[in-house]
């Protein structure tokens, strides 16, 4: 099993700072620590924010797999559910599960009104999944995040295959404890070295852009001029 838990968790008052943030300004801010490749660390397009309304949700993964073409009974690989939930709680709150869907393209979605309530009382703020998601109204109207690859009518036999280890969701790689937001952009893991700098981060970068803007909006401005910023 590979783990990422935080040695230190971020106090809810540290999440709700990073949340205020979408996710692109999150990357702007990344990006200045210089930790990482700035290709990396994000899901591919193929993740879909389903409720942009909700805005960004900030979490700690905990992480499963599914398969739903066979029925439980008949697949070797099934892990019961009070295996799952011993992980959920294993893993610091607010929570974010990461599901990898087996089948691709997905036939069955583990995710719903009876799932997403289910996960809400273990302090889960959403799903991220390559699967699919339904009762989308349900989920959007308990405040319930999901982002996915599908959207999709039937359950299925959807069933968990593994728990608590490495998952690979629209290109990226998750671990249990990582620190993920999501929102209408997509999903993007936050390096734990640099989770409790991030929202300040994030507000440098928005005071450099804004005086940016400001330069290009000028009635003062000729095209041509030059803003002396960051940017090209």
């Amino acid at each position: 099993m590979s783990d990422h838990r935080p040695t230190q968790p971020l106090s809810a008052e540290q999440l709700a700072e990073i949340a205020k943030w979408p996710t692109p300004a999150i990357a702007n801010a990344i990006e200045t620590f210089n930790i990482r490749s700035r290709a990396t660390g994000f899901m591919s397009s193929e993740i879909v924010g389903r409720f942009p309304e909700l805005g960004v949700s900030v979490g700690y993964a905990v992480t499963s797999k599914i398969r739903a073409s066979i029925p439980p009974a008949d697949d070797p690989e099934t892990v019961d559910r009070d295996t799952w939930v011993e992980h959920i709680l294993s893993v610091p709150g607010p929570r974010f599960v990461v599901m990898q869907e087996m089948d691709q393209p997905a036939v069955g979605s583990y995710w719903g009104e009876v799932n997403a309530t289910r996960h809400k009382a273990m302090e889960c703020v959403g799903i991220i999944t390559d699967g699919g998601v339904r009762d989308l109204d349900e989920m959007r109207g308990m405040g319930f995040n999901a982002l996915s690859k599908a959207v999709l009518v039937s359950h299925a036999y959807t069933h968990l295959v593994d728990v608590g280890g490495p998952v690979t969701v629209g290109g990226l790689t998750v671990h249990p404890g990582d620190l993920l937001a999501g929102d209408q952009h997509g999903v993007i893991h936050i390096p734990h070295e640099i989770a409790a700098e991030v929202a300040a981060a994030a507000q440098r970068v928005e005071d450099e852009e804004r005086k940016i803007i400001q330069f290009y909006r000028s009635p003062d401005y000729r095209p041509g001029d030059r803003d002396g910023g960051r940017y090209p």
